[in-house]
């Protein structure tokens, strides 16, 4: 199967086993976009309940790590770090995401967080999809890098394939295994991945040269912050990040429970519109895109509510005076 559509079908079938489901992640520290995990899986934290209560959008790390509480407004070029500008961007999308509150006081600009954010994040679970590991392409790399930095809880690689001793010896030992039977949606537990220590030091590989591969260590602050990206935006983003054909032969597929996937009448299968629909599929014929509703779907299946805080403020912080 094309990894596309075991991605979405397996994605279907985890909605069943966690609250937040979310696909193409970046888990880098220093490279931006460096390592990108195909699914990441979050578990329930202590205070999971308020967290999904607050906003369904997510909330920059820099707007929760800044000087701003519940109780008392602050002015935003003292709250953030950095120049004015960077200042009342960081404050504005604080505000679109529904977390901070502005109002002026003495000719300022000033904001307050709308609630304390909650300790809601539980285990971070990176899924590697590999359904062919007749062809692996990067996958040692890939989870090699996810061992050594340490930033997910756990890593597992996900497969169609019949997975053999060979195949288990040639991965990193915490590496949990899975066989995916995406007919019958079903799991197989072929190895339990070892827990990885997400709260020490970690060491994210770089640049391979010949003989050698660039390392940096990153320390148990810089990870706490990367994992709290990764976590608000797998909350914000979930995996129905994927658009369905504006073609006559597209329809809204149904897997696992999940009702609104990329299926194309055309090609039998499932389908990325994004790389696969236009013009030159023999099959297309222009038309409008089943409706679909993937907010609705995602409230159904998931724990996360798109009315949450109730009605967003969307206007910015331009229409002020610079402090």
């Amino acid at each position: 199967m094309r990894e596309f559509g075991f991605e979405l079908r397996l994605c279907a079938r985890l909605e069943r086993d966690y609250p937040v489901v979310a696909r193409q992640l970046g888990t880098s520290v220093h490279a931006a976009g460096g390592r990108i995990v195909d699914v990441v899986c979050l578990t329930r934290g202590p205070e999971f309940d308020a967290r999904a209560e607050l906003t369904p959008e997510a909330i920059p790390a820099a707007v929760i790590e800044a000087d701003v509480g519940v109780g008392r407004w602050r002015r935003v070029t003292e709250a953030f770090d950095g120049p004015p500008a960077r200042a009342r961007a960081l404050a504005e999308r604080g505000v679109e995401a529904g977390f901070l509150e502005r109002a002026r006081r003495d000719g300022h600009a000033v904001v307050r967080q709308v609630a304390r954010y909650p300790d809601w994040v539980g285990d971070l679970v990176g899924v590697e999809n590999k359904p062919d590991l007749g062809r692996p392409g990067d996958l040692d790399a890939q989870l090699r890098h996810d061992v050594s930095l340490g930033l997910l809880d756990y890593a597992v690689l996900a497969t169609e394939s019949h997975v053999t001793r060979a195949h288990l010896n040639r991965l990193p030992e915490a590496v949990g295994v899975w066989r995916v039977d995406t007919e019958a949606s079903t799991v197989e537990v072929v190895r339990e991945p070892t827990r990885l220590d997400a709260s020490g030091w970690g060491l994210e590989p770089g640049e391979r040269h010949a003989g050698r591969w660039a390392v940096r260590p990153v320390s148990p602050d810089a990870k706490a912050t990367q994992r709290l990206r990764v976590a608000e935006r797998a909350y914000g983003k979930g995996w129905r990040t994927y658009e369905l054909p504006a073609c006559a032969n597209a329809e809204r597929g149904a897997e696992a429970g999940a009702a609104t996937l990329p299926h194309c009448a055309y090609k039998g299968r499932l389908v990325d519109a994004a790389s696969e629909c236009g013009p030159d599929c023999p099959g297309y014929e222009a038309d409008e895109p089943p409706v679909a509703d993937f907010a609705g779907e995602r409230a159904a299946r998931q724990a996360w509510d798109p009315e949450a805080g109730g009605a967003r403020e969307q206007s910015g912080l331009g229409r002020w005076a610079n402090d």
